[in-house]
């Protein structure tokens, strides 16, 4: 394995990917609270410092452009500050951005984190999450025809902030379809029938039996209860349902396979899900098989969850961790 992923890395051509996902901007204000505010029993804090990054899709882009994907994304922001900087933010890691389309009546989603040192005191979200007209879902669909062609595979990245319609979803799927991509999808909400089509859906286990509407999913025959639930709705090839410290379980129709996780010590699984999602994107496209690609995702993970806060990992950092894992 690790031979076949030297290749991949060594290859000239790059896996091409179309993300299209909910864009934002995770916004950090951190300080030092020693005393409460005079005018309310709140924390006063000293701001040191601020910084601005890629949240949601974005967070899953970056993850491809660490792997050394061609990267291409989409999706709708507002004709606002947050705008020009999530652009600029993409441009400055090679990312296409020419499938990104503004709204003048939404702002860009920014999260704004206020923490005193490593305690977030509040969390305050510019955002408006109804559904992106169907002018502006059909002016994407139209942008993203000549990129769906060129796409090696076609990452959805659903934050539930608006865009991933029921049918602007349906039309994005039936579209990838004609050009015969495979569609993977990190899915949010209940209705998944929405998703009809793709070839993978990667919920958690909680998305998971609340989208088969079943009160838990923790053995591995409730599992496969609730997968088979998912696949008479969607009719999707693959299920890649992530389980925090236990791993991931991948299903199809006709069986599972289980692969345990490969973490020694958990810091923070912030982010996580979409380390799984575009290792599994990259080397799917790359030419693995799902479970190889499932096998490298959970590498992925293991290495990005002993780190704080939302990260990435390489290839070589991948090898290594191989190598490590068979010590």
């Amino acid at each position: 394995m690790i031979n076949k992923i030297r290749s991949i890395r060594s290859s000239t051509r790059k896996p091409n990917i179309l993300v299209i996902g909910d864009l934002m901007i995770d916004h950090y204000i951190t300080g030092s609270a020693s005393r409460l505010s005079p005018e309310a029993p709140v924390p006063i804090v000293n701001v040191k410092n601020e910084s601005f990054t890629l949240g949601g899709a974005g967070n899953v882009v970056q993850n491809l452009v660490a792997l050394g994907a061609q990267v291409t994304v989409a999706g709708v922001i507002g004709n606002d500050t947050a705008g020009v900087q999530l652009i600029e933010i993409l441009s400055n890691e090679g990312v296409q951005t020419h499938t990104i389309i503004k709204d003048e009546s939404r702002p860009t989603t920014v999260k704004t984190r206020v923490l005193a040192g490593s305690h977030q005191l509040v969390r305050i979200d510019r955002e408006i999450t109804d559904p992106v007209s169907e002018a502006i879902a059909d002016k994407l669909l139209k942008e993203l025809v000549n990129y769906l062609e060129k796409a090696d595979i076609v990452v959805l990245s659903d934050y539930n902030k608006g865009l991933f319609s029921s049918s602007f979803t349906q039309k994005l799927i039936q579209e990838a379809t004609r050009y015969n991509k495979r569609v993977i999808i990190d899915p949010k909400g209940l209705n998944y029938e929405k998703y009809k089509g793709a070839y993978i859906i990667k919920p958690n286990r909680k998305e998971l039996a609340e989208a088969a509407q079943l009160e838990k999913v923790d053995s591995l025959e409730s599992l496969q209860h609730a997968a088979k639930i998912i696949f008479k709705q969607t009719g999707a090839v693959y299920l890649v349902v992530t389980l925090s410290e236990e791993g991931m379980l991948i299903l199809s129709e006709s069986g599972y396979k289980l692969l345990p996780v490969k973490a020694t010590e958990v810091f923070d699984v912030t982010g996580a899900g979409d380390t799984v999602l575009a290792t599994m994107a990259y080397f799917i496209a790359a030419g693995l098989t799902i479970e190889e690609a499932g096998e490298l995702a959970n590498h992925a993970a293991a290495i990005v969850i002993r780190q704080v806060g939302s990260a990435t990992t390489t290839i070589d950092e991948i090898i290594q961790d191989m190598k490590n894992s068979t010590l």
